[in-house]
């Protein structure tokens, strides 16, 4: 399947958050493949958007990330345990990005069931199947993405997106999840998922 390139980034989050729904985010591990087709994401709008991490332009060490070119990863902790993985979007200086919600697992479940819950993906009762990837912390947990990867090049070869099979589905636009605390902002509508994929997070 054919790799994202930088262009396919170096456009706005909501463009690129609605595109991404369907590619296949892959994690090369010793010439082993683990990879989830993206079926929700959220845009985050950069400076004037209260629920980023660069609202007002703020500039730490912890969002540098963003301001740099498309295409890279940035990965925050949360509640100090948990890790969620970003796309740096636009061009250098606007510092946008787009959450990934939810995948749905394809290759490499064993190493996938692994990670998440030390058990053989045969082993899984139906329940921790279907919460294998569907959530921000959980597809992390499942992939073994942590802060090791921020700023890691998406257009490399140990982690990256590519086309995935064309597969018809509907996108559901609505609400972003967790941003109560930011004013009109928790009502844009810039989160977008494939609508009855059992792996998106929150219906």
């Amino acid at each position: 399947m054919e790799k994202l390139d930088r262009a396919f980034y170096s456009r706005d989050s909501i463009s690129v958050a609605k595109e991404l729904l369907g590619k296949v985010l892959v994690r090369e591990i010793g010439g082993e493949r683990i990879a989830a087709r993206i079926v929700e994401t959220e845009a985050y709008m950069g400076a004037k958007d209260r629920a980023a991490h660069s609202y007002g332009g703020r500039r730490t060490p912890r969002v540098e990330v963003m301001y740099g070119e498309a295409g890279f990863a940035y990965v925050f902790m949360i509640y100090g345990m948990h890790c969620c993985f970003n796309v740096v979007t636009a061009e250098k200086e606007i510092p946008q990005a787009v959450l990934i919600r939810g995948l749905e697992p394809l290759e490499g479940l064993e190493q996938m069931a692994l990670a998440r819950f030390g058990k053989l993906y045969g082993e899984l009762t139906k329940t921790q199947r279907l919460g294998l990837t569907n959530g921000p912390g959980k597809l992390c947990s499942a992939l073994g993405l942590d802060r090791r990867f921020n700023g890691v090049d998406l257009c490399g070869d140990a982690l990256y997106i590519e086309e995935g099979k064309q597969e018809d589905f509907s996108v559901v636009t609505a609400k972003r999840v967790g941003v109560d605390y930011a004013g009109e902002a928790k009502d844009y509508p810039w989160r977008f998922y494939s609508k009855d994929n059992q792996y998106v997070s929150v219906r």
